[in-house]
């Protein structure tokens, strides 16, 4: 369905980014929706709410992300711990 007539956004797509961990304010800012006329604000702001309902993991960032301090070696198929600075 339909939300944004001004900027033709729908439900879905606004979901998609709030499963992705993104607020109301992000998506906002990345798909311009509620920026025009704001009468789809408290629609897009169900959704919103809706799907951070369903999906609380998806705000969790991990501090110890196994990618950071490594790099990745052509000869190796395994990454490398960065050399100490």
């Amino acid at each position: 369905m339909i939300v944004c007539v001004c900027r033709r956004i729908s439900d879905r797509e606004i979901a998609r980014h709030a499963r992705a961990g993104l607020g109301f304010d992000e998506i906002q800012f990345e798909l311009g929706i509620a920026t025009q006329c704001g009468q789809c604000e408290g629609c897009a702001r169900d959704v919103v709410a809706q799907c951070g309902a369903t999906c609380p993991t998806a705000h969790i960032k991990r501090a110890d992300h196994p990618m950071e301090g490594s790099t990745w070696n052509p000869q190796s198929p395994f990454l490398q711990p960065s050399p100490a600075a």
